[in-house]
């Protein structure tokens, strides 16, 4: 009796694999004879138009927008140094000072005739020493002042955008853009392209 349930297992199974595989086999069958052909696949498909190239407008004028700024005054304080004047061109209060003390120095040397030499001596020679003294002080007296220097900037005339009309199928338009795009600008959908305007 286990035989005879064995075998009969054996057979059910075995014919439940035979069914199977069949219907495998037909479900393969079938997508291969529904599958298009290689090149029908392609021929099915609608074709996408090429990418249109740039499209371009004829420009009708151009015309440079300027910027005009006037000429200014320009103003700025500056320290000047300069000598100072003199006021006492022959250096008399030197020479005069430098004799006096020249000749006392010279009056206590010796005496008699050679006292009198040498304060004349001294006197001469104390108003040289006091006049180039003086002349010194002279030359290097300065005095500093702040002065008000002011000039003149010119004013500037210069060409800041182009104010462009266009003419695309029949219909002009205009754009301002920064730069003059010479005989013919490109357009997207009849306008300029964003790239050129400004």
């Amino acid at each position: 009796m286990n035989r005879l349930k064995i075998s009969v297992l054996n057979a059910g199974l075995g014919a439940a694999l035979v069914f199977g595989l069949s219907a495998c086999n037909r479900d393969a069958n079938a997508d291969v004879a529904n599958a298009p052909a290689p090149g029908a696949a392609a021929a099915a498909q609608p074709i996408a138009p090429a990418p249109a190239g740039p499209k371009y407008a004829r420009v009708v004028s151009v015309d440079p927008v300027r910027e005009t700024t006037e000429g200014r005054r320009e103003c700025h304080d500056e320290v000047v140094t300069r000598r100072a004047p003199v006021k006492d061109q022959h250096q008399i209060a030197g020479t005069a000072i430098g004799a006096v003390a020249g000749g006392l120095l010279g009056n206590q040397i010796g005496g008699g005739k050679g006292r009198t030499l040498a304060t004349v001596a001294g006197a001469v020679g104390g108003g040289y020493a006091g006049h180039e003294i003086q002349e010194r002080r002279q030359e290097t007296n300065t005095v500093t002042s702040t002065v008000r220097k002011c000039s003149s900037v010119p004013g500037s005339d210069k060409i800041v955008a182009y104010d462009v009309r266009y003419e695309y199928n029949g219909v002009t338009r205009s754009v301002r853009m920064d730069h003059d795009p010479g005989d013919r600008v490109e357009v997207q959908e009849g306008v300029t392209a964003v790239s050129d305007a400004r």
